[in-house]
């Protein structure tokens, strides 16, 4: 199949794109390969300064076949030039952060995003002489408000973890343009399949390929997509000198679960709208957010911006730790853990003033935009490609006391 996957559908890019049969032994599956070094030109150069994107490779840290092959898949399911796979989703946002920031900018970033994103910016980043501003995404007056001469990005992630809170990609990337700013966002919920965001004006989006993209639970990964030019830069001057590099095994495996991905969307979206119209008539549940759902505060953006509503719910109860403990004991087909995207259900209680005192820390106008979606609590429930009638039945008998 040719390099130039853009006359090809999505299914048929996820199965090909970055594929090839071996030369060598004909093996129609993708080779694994796990050395760490290559035969190198005595002319070859020992220090990655300079290094080119298309430089035969050299050290694993540098770059392997196996990890590049994902990353072609990323970029064809993506449309980006250029994408460079890390050790896990956080390895990429802190490659961004270091590549962009630098003492005295000005980072922007949402309100609620992943915890440890969200951590960074509370803490590490300020030490470094960053100024931070935290921000309800969906409310464009306050993304206008934030933005200074000194802003060099704007952070965002849309559907936000864990509270299911939408970003109008197309309108911010406007914001941030218009001050000279880049945008980044954080797409692991959405899936190329639900949203591209560099489509609609964004910059550089970043994936935790242990969720949806790799989707068995199995291995750690994330990546970072954008234009050729920049990318390579964050390869060489970040990724390969900070050595949060992608194993090659890791690669492997989601590039496998990638073959997969369209389906198993469309299976986690069937599921996840199922079950969420389950729970908005159960009469223990007192509210559900999904961007599937005509309820959700934002579902006009939602379908006007993702062709997937992803596999991504929440819902809230009267007594949430009461109703953890009930669901732990007594969910069959679910497991009670984190994480997200797996083929297998998973759910998982986070208390509101817990996420407020570890990971938001926010002022009392945005706490409250907070609790607008969390309440008091919110179970975040990732919905796998069960059948939809046993997850149904799962929850109504755990649900129920005895």
């Amino acid at each position: 199949m040719q390099d130039n996957f853009e006359e090809y559908g999505v299914r048929t890019k996820a199965i090909h794109a970055g594929e090839r049969p071996d030369p060598t032994t004909g093996a129609s599956a993708p080779n694994l390969v796990m050395s760490t070094t290559f035969l190198a030109d005595p002319e070859a150069n020992f220090s990655v300064e300079g290094l080119e994107a298309d430089a035969p490779y050299f050290y694993t840290r540098w770059g392997n076949p196996t990890v590049h092959q994902l990353e072609q898949k990323l970029c064809a399911l993506e449309g980006a030039e250029a994408a460079v796979a890390f050790g896990s989703g956080m390895a990429a946002i802190s490659a961004l952060f270091f590549h962009l920031l630098r003492s005295g900018d000005h980072l922007v970033i949402s309100d609620v995003t992943y915890a440890a994103a969200a951590e960074m910016a509370n803490d590490l980043l300020p030490g470094l002489g960053i100024q931070i501003t935290k921000v309800d995404m969906s409310d464009l007056d306050a993304v206008a408000a934030a933005l200074t001469p000194q802003t060099k990005l704007v952070y965002a992630e849309t559907p936000c973890n864990p509270i299911l809170r939408l970003t109008d990609i197309h309108a911010v990337a406007e914001l941030a343009h218009s001050v000279g700013a880049v945008l980044a966002v954080d797409s692991t919920f959405a899936t190329p399949i639900g949203t591209r965001p560099l489509t609609l004006g964004a910059d550089f989006v970043l994936h935790s390929l242990t969720k949806y993209i790799g989707g068995h639970g199995d291995a750690l990964g994330g990546a970072l997509l954008g234009g050729a030019s920049e990318i390579e830069k964050m390869r060489q001057k970040v990724a390969i000198r900070t050595g949060g590099i992608l194993s090659p095994f890791n690669a492997w495996l989601i590039m496998r679960g990638m073959a997969t991905l369209p389906l198993r969307m469309r299976a986690h979206e069937e599921n996840a709208l199922q079950v969420a119209n389950f729970l908005e008539k159960h009469a223990k549940i007192k509210r559900v957010i999904y961007p599937g759902l005509p309820s959700h505060p934002q579902f006009a953006l939602a379908q006007r911006q993702m062709k997937n509503f992803s596999g991504m719910l929440t819902f809230q109860v009267a007594d949430g730790p009461a109703m953890a403990r009930q669901l732990a004991e007594r969910l069959k087909v679910f497991h009670y853990a984190v994480s997200l995207g797996h083929h297998r259900s998973l759910l998982f209680y986070m208390p509101t003033a817990d996420l407020q005192a570890s990971s938001f820390r926010l002022p009392p106008k945005q706490f409250a935009s907070l609790q607008a979606y969390a309440g008091e609590g919110i179970f975040r429930v990732s919905i796998g490609i069960e059948d939809a009638e046993d997850l149904c039945a799962d929850l109504a008998q755990a649900l129920t006391a005895d």
